[in-house]
């Protein structure tokens, strides 16, 4: 049985890729990440086909504009039917407040369940001194809660955030705010270029609820048995 705290990056730019990795992975995974390179290439069939399939859909576009915009491609895309949607949290409170507001009142409008919306804090492969170097006066972790913070007063659900902040999230942010995290790395398979990274164990235990791992299934030899090695690895947490 596929555990659904594991979303599977689909880090492919083709129809025909992305059928054949859901079908090698089986039942080992129910719920796939849909990113930039996937959805660019192929459009909203991506989400449709995997719905099709059964499967749960994070769709992970990073909205980021003017408060406006960003509310009317939150209104765009919630009918496509994924299950979770992403937005940049440096767009700011107010950003984030209308494209909450246009996801509840555009699932309403159509009778759907509403997408649960998460603000992407700061990215994975950003290490100490890239954030430094952007001119940035407080180390990530301090930024990273901040933003997390913001996130759940402009009424986002949650966010995307490295493990090695989950923890200090959790405490700040409260029990049911979700916790994404990329930069998983199994015990098994190597960082790549994700720099703040952990394993799926130690990143559940610090508070993580779902956790985004892409190239050690998917590059694996065998990307059904990784899938499953990982599940295995995360059944007690």
């Amino acid at each position: 049985m596929a555990d659904n705290r594991i979303i599977t990056a689909l880090d492919v730019h083709s129809l025909e890729d992305m059928k054949k990795m859901v079908i090698t992975l089986g039942d080992s995974v129910t719920f796939y990440k849909v990113g930039m390179e996937l959805f660019y290439s192929v459009g909203p069939d991506t989400i449709r086909c995997l719905r099709d399939m059964g499967k749960k859909v994070f769709l992970d576009l990073k909205v980021h504009d003017i408060p406006n915009t960003a509310a009317q491609a939150v209104r765009a895309l919630i009918r496509l039917g994924a299950d979770l949607m992403t937005l940049h949290g440096s767009g700011g409170a107010l950003m984030l407040q209308s494209a909450a507001e246009a996801a509840r009142d555009e699932s309403a409008r159509l009778g759907m369940e509403r997408p649960r919306l998460l603000a992407v804090t700061v990215l994975t492969s950003i290490d100490e001194a890239a954030w430094a170097a952007l001119g940035h006066g407080e180390p990530v972790g301090t930024s990273v809660e901040r933003l997390a913070r913001l996130a759940k007063e402009a009424g986002m659900d949650g966010v995307v955030a490295s493990p090695r902040e989950a923890a200090a999230i959790r405490t700040a942010c409260g029990k049911d705010f979700l916790i994404v995290t990329p930069g998983i790395r199994p015990s098994f398979a190597q960082k790549n270029d994700q720099k703040r990274v952990a394993t799926p164990a130690e990143a559940l235990r610090d508070g993580a609820t779902q956790l985004v791992i892409g190239r050690p299934i998917t590059q694996a030899a065998d990307p059904k048995a990784a899938a499953e090695r990982i599940a295995a690895e995360i059944k007690e947490v």
